[in-house]
């Protein structure tokens, strides 16, 4: 008697999703709540695990079929089938995936989580010459990355001579890949987004002395009182906050003919990972101290690069906030994220010359650009000046504007 797998609930309105890998092929032995397959969504990727244990049957769908919740995609039958990390299992099942798959996978990825997956493929690295150290000898984020890091010492004239190849008219080629459903959607949403969002942007040339000087003096204490290190998004989340409720605007959304206005803020905070740009959400964040911000922001980080983030993860999101400094941005435009009304984009620290009681001094200065839906707020202008110049205070404008964050800090509030 064979147990029929079927695609899990995937969250609100998400009813369909893609099957991105098989992790497991017919006659392999299968364990209860072991990772079976991979399936990709609008927001993630989710592993289907087996429901009992037995052998792996025959597969009802193929790699990058679409399939909706509740449908049928294999069995499992009774027996202790082949060892999952036999050789020749694998080898055989190899040419069809190989043959869907973009160049560069090998038949090892057939054993491979999504996450090791997309690490893989991100790093370009072969599977196949990995040793895994994992359960019943799978690769391991940790394999991947040691790899990586041996691949890196290589010598130098070994890294010149593919560039050689490259200048001869024989060495031009191209590759083409399947883009996943989250890149898809991550592209329309922001298609969509500029040509339905009148979008308006302030920017503000913002002197971080005092932020800079809060996080060298109380760094250390807060990380050996809380166990996360003092960045700077729990200060910009904090006033990002503060603004929040000094333009309500900002913080609704229009559902049918009305203006849904929130007492609350869930910031969507944009996290660059492996297959793409996610947007995990940070609720009730006007609650939270700054310790619990840059430990939930240093969660995603580390989800994200792991591909284990939820769809529950990224519902929702009020406001949106941008690091484009992380990549060394001086200066961007961040695209809204829909429905929501409003998006701060923060970039890299420059020391630059400004000028202050008459004096002409160096400091540290950050461009910020707050960016808002005209749409949301009958006067957008306004609206759009009103948050600049609120969050413009509230944050880092003058060095005496700063003794707030001082003073939770100091106190032990966060």
């Amino acid at each position: 008697m064979s147990t029929e797998i079927k695609v899990p609930a995937l969250g609100e309105s998400i009813s369909e999703a893609t099957l991105g890998q098989w992790l497991k092929q017919p006659g392999e032995a299968v364990a209860a709540d072991e990772p079976i397959a991979s399936l990709e969504t609008d927001k993630v990727a989710i592993e289907v695990t087996a429901p009992v244990a037995g052998v792996m049957g025959p597969h009802v769908v193929n790699e990058g079929d679409t399939v909706n919740v509740g449908a049928v995609i294999g069995s499992i039958g009774e027996g202790s089938g082949a060892p999952a990390a036999s050789k020749p299992a694998i080898t055989a099942s190899a040419p069809a995936a190989a043959a869907a798959a973009p160049a560069g996978d090998t038949p090892g990825d057939l054993t491979l989580s999504p996450a090791v997956r997309r690490l893989v493929l991100e790093l370009g690295i072969d599977p196949s010459k990995i040793r895994g150290t994992g359960k019943d000898g799978r690769l391991t984020k940790e394999d991947v990355l040691e790899a990586a890091k041996q691949d890196s010492t290589a010598p130098a004239a070994a890294v010149e001579a593919p560039i050689a190849v490259a200048s001869a008219p024989s060495g031009r080629g191209e590759e083409r890949v399947r883009m996943t459903r989250l890149r898809q959607t991550v592209a329309r949403r922001l298609k969509e987004a500029q040509n339905t969002a009148a979008i308006l942007t302030t920017f503000n040339d913002v002197d971080m002395t005092e932020v800079m000087a809060a996080r060298a003096k109380y760094k250390d204490l807060f990380e050996k009182k809380h166990g996360v290190r003092l960045g700077f998004m729990g200060f910009f989340t904090k006033a990002v906050c503060m603004a929040l409720k000094d333009v309500p605007a900002v913080n609704a959304t229009i559902e049918g003919d009305e203006i849904v206005y929130r007492n609350y803020a869930d910031i969507s905070v944009a996290v660059s990972a492996p297959n793409g740009l996610v947007v995990p959400v940070l609720r009730d964040a006007q609650a939270k101290s700054v310790a619990e911000i840059e430990r939930g922001i240093g969660d995603f980080g580390k989800r994200a690069k792991e591909g284990t983030l939820t769809v529950e993860d990224m519902a929702g999101g009020t406001f949106t906030i941008s690091n484009g400094g992380v990549f060394g941005s001086l200066l961007s435009t961040p695209i809204i994220n829909p429905p929501q009304s409003a998006i701060l984009g923060m970039h890299t620290i420059k020391e630059r010359a400004v000028v202050e009681d008459g004096q002409i001094v160096a400091a540290p200065m950050m461009f910020h650009a707050p960016r808002v839906d005209g749409v949301h707020e009958q006067n957008a202008g306004c609206a759009r000046v009103k948050l600049g110049k609120v969050f413009f205070h509230k944050f880092v404008h003058h060095r005496r504007a700063n003794v707030t964050f001082h003073a939770m800090l100091a106190c032990g509030e966060d």
